[in-house]
């Protein structure tokens, strides 16, 4: 007789991966049920026109945001000792695309993310979301946001300043005549970087 595998049971998905379908769904219904009641109320024309200047509002949020990122990085490089402010691009960003998805339940949204005292709110919403992540105990695997938070903090840890200091490991005892040596004083070139 042949004993047959059992096959491997699944993973549990975690809440939000049970709930977000249903989540998105109901978004696309109220978004398609706003635009509805709006063109009724003002006409399809304007619907229109306040779809596209939403479109183009999230374009140039974007990149006004990529600029102003970019501009930050080159600050950096030039001075990689200054403290560099927030600049607040991934909201700006968020905010953008969700001007640029056709409803007006996502451009509400995007404007919380714009004014400041609603950005606070988000920013603080999301420190709380990614600390979470971070304590989670979840095994590598088992939550996607915990796995790339706890990565983005070991990058964060293990390269504060990006600089790398050339060095060499030496054993002592190891080696030809494995006796106590003496200073190494082979000529090195300098490095450069």
């Amino acid at each position: 007789m042949t004993q047959q595998a059992t096959p491997a049971r699944p993973a549990p998905r975690s809440k939000l991966r049970r709930v977000l379908p249903l989540l998105l769904t109901a978004w696309l219904v109220l978004e398609i049920w706003l635009l509805v009641q709006v063109g009724s109320w003002l006409g399809g024309l304007t619907v229109v026109l306040l779809l596209i200047a939403g479109a183009v509002l999230g374009g140039s949020l974007i990149k006004r945001a990529g600029a102003r990122a970019l501009s930050a990085a080159l600050e950096q490089t030039r001075d990689p000792k200054s403290e560099q402010p927030q600049t607040g691009t991934s909201l700006t960003v968020l905010a953008g695309l969700l001007l640029i998805l056709p409803g007006f339940l996502s451009d509400a949204v995007a404007l919380t993310l714009l004014f400041p005292p609603t950005r606070a709110l988000w920013r603080a919403g999301g420190r709380r979301v990614a600390d979470k992540a971070l304590r989670s105990t979840a095994g590598v695997g088992a939550d996607p946001l915990a796995d790339a938070m706890r990565l983005q903090e070991q990058l964060r840890i293990h390269r504060p300043d990006g600089k790398v200091i050339q060095g060499e490991v030496v054993e002592p005892g190891s080696g030809p005549g494995a006796g106590p040596q003496g200073p190494d004083t082979t000529y090195r070139p300098p490095i450069n970087g």
